[in-house]
């Protein structure tokens, strides 16, 4: 797999923007003006929130991530050659779904409306 493998995922989920926020080459996804998943200038893989500090040293433990640099510890860093396309689909779409559904209310029926 590769960058684009996860910026096609992304892509495809409802109301994700992208965008470069520190230049120089990362891919930053956001919903709602909150981000759910990056890439970093030297690609690898993608850091994702997971749903807490425990899940993601669960990932971590299992070996399916790593802690994601630079991130709250509840986000980890899952290696797009490490991981099955399906495994690291449902990782992005989890972690887009936890910060969707950490938006308000109006935001979210802004975002579904398209």
């Amino acid at each position: 797999m590769s960058r684009e493998t996860v910026n096609t995922i992304c892509r495809a989920l409802k109301g994700a923007e992208w965008s470069d926020p520190r230049g120089g080459g990362h891919d930053a996804w956001k919903v709602g003006g909150k981000m759910f998943a990056c890439i970093g200038a030297q690609g690898g893989g993608v850091s994702v929130k997971t749903p807490s500090i425990a899940d993601a040293e669960a990932l971590i433990g299992m070996e399916r991530a790593v802690k994601a640099p630079y991130f709250h510890r509840s986000w980890v860093q899952v290696d797009w050659d490490a991981v099955p396309e399906d495994e690291l689909r449902e990782r992005i779409e989890s972690s887009y779904a936890l910060v969707f559904g950490g938006l308000t209310k109006k935001a979210q029926r802004a975002i579904a409306e398209g």
